[in-house]
């Protein structure tokens, strides 16, 4: 048991295996796209990467949320 009697949770390393294997599977969808997006203009190019580049964040809320209560959705 941790200091203060409380058995650390299993969802922290749960949750973090959880975000790699995310980031991971973003990252192969992303460049499974490459070819297509290189193709276009540099200009073009620039708001496909920074859109990409952003919205893989906006599901992590949740997990680290679940993280530290054990919920998905705020109370």
């Amino acid at each position: 048991m941790a200091r203060g009697g409380v058995a650390p949770s299993w969802r922290k390393p749960a949750g973090a295996l959880g975000i790699v294997a995310w980031i991971l599977a973003w990252i192969v969808l992303v460049a499974s796209f490459s070819h297509w997006i290189g193709q276009l203009h540099v200009l073009a190019q620039l708001p496909i990467y920074v859109v990409t580049g952003i919205v893989w964040i906006l599901p992590l809320g949740g997990v680290l949320r679940w993280m530290e209560t054990g919920r998905w959705r705020r109370a």
